[in-house]
């Protein structure tokens, strides 16, 4: 079975609101396993280094000031497709157009606001992992019995 790693984060209106339970229960759901995790509450300067190719935009000061904000929960799932999948399940970047049944359709608002981070690709997910955990490899490995009954 082939499986990939993604990098997903609750930002800090997903801690406050409570939503950390939520959001791994859905990953779970769909049948990602849960393989690193570990609440953070990030430097100015470690956002902006997770950050860094959006530093030319106007919201960039803005967006690191509300992540250094409070703690986010720094997850790594794993399974089948996960990087692509995970961004399905969490939504649209902008809440209004994300989809009822995403994380971000049913729980955000507004785009600055908007519950989780997600890995856009297999080499982002490589170097958030890294970024967030460490060089050596931070997961857990562990065999499920369901992997059975989830993968062909």
């Amino acid at each position: 079975m082939a499986t990939e790693q993604t990098y997903i984060m609750v930002k800090p209106d997903g801690v406050q609101r409570g939503l950390v339970g939520e959001i791994i229960g859905r990953f779970e759901k769909r049948g990602y396993k849960l393989v690193a995790a570990k609440l953070v509450h990030a430097s100015v300067e470690h956002l902006e280094k997770h950050y860094a190719d959006l530093k030319g935009k106007p919201f960039f000061p803005g967006l690191v000031k509300y992540m250094a904000s409070g703690p986010v929960m720094a997850l790594v799932f794993q399974g089948k497709d996960v990087v692509k999948q995970g961004r399905v399940l969490l939504g649209a970047t902008n809440p209004l157009a994300s989809a009822p049944g995403t994380i971000r359709g049913d729980f955000g608002i507004d785009v600055g606001r908007n519950i989780c981070h997600g890995s856009d690709g297999v080499e982002s997910a490589k170097k958030e992992i890294a970024l967030w955990f460490g060089e050596q490899n931070p997961t857990i490995e562990y065999n499920r019995v369901l992997d059975s009954q989830i993968y062909e």
